[in-house]
């Protein structure tokens, strides 16, 4: 049986661009701790990110929404760049299929890292497990994202959305 790798979201703020590298399965129970990370990290007016994936197994449609969400926050605010790096043929497959190629840059090459001796990344804590409220307003609004990332999205999205409209209107 092949080791699996838990899920992590590895940072490294200190660096210029900030650094995560994306370990295991990227999915929406995950999802909220790197989104609240990278808008911390916009908070504090860093415009640059590079996510290493040589490590991530899969990725999920509301992983791939915080994405869009996180560069479409980047256009938004006046510019910057949010750079993916070594994503295997699946990923990628998955990351075209969305359109998030148009909204991202996906770089083949090897990562950007900082220069000289950077300190070695650190995990993000996990978030709390979110209520079920809490997680579909992530789940929504992450499928949001994707349509506004692309608006041929709406319609692999649809029932997601509707579902998830009445789940959060609900309270």
């Amino acid at each position: 049986m092949p080791d699996v790798v838990p899920p992590a979201f590895l940072v490294d703020a200190t660096c210029d661009p900030v650094m995560v590298r994306v370990e295991g399965r990227a999915s929406f129970q995950n999802s909220a701790s790197l989104r609240d990370f990278m808008s911390e990290m916009r908070r504090q007016g860093r415009t640059r990110f590079v996510m290493d994936f040589k490590a991530c197994t899969s990725m999920d449609s509301t992983f791939l929404g915080v994405l869009a969400g996180a560069a479409l926050d980047l256009r938004k605010t006046g510019g910057g760049s949010l750079v993916l790096c070594r994503v295997g043929e699946r990923n990628l497959e998955l990351i075209q299929n969305l359109g998030l190629h148009r909204l991202l840059t996906v770089d083949a090459g090897a990562c950007e890292t900082c220069a000289g001796a950077a300190p070695a990344p650190v995990a993000l804590a996990p978030q709390g497990k979110l209520n079920e409220l809490e997680n579909a307003r992530l789940v929504l609004a992450a499928h949001e994202n994707l349509v506004a990332a692309d608006e041929a999205n709406r319609a692999k999205f649809q029932d997601v959305l509707s579902f998830l409209k009445g789940r959060v209107d609900q309270g």
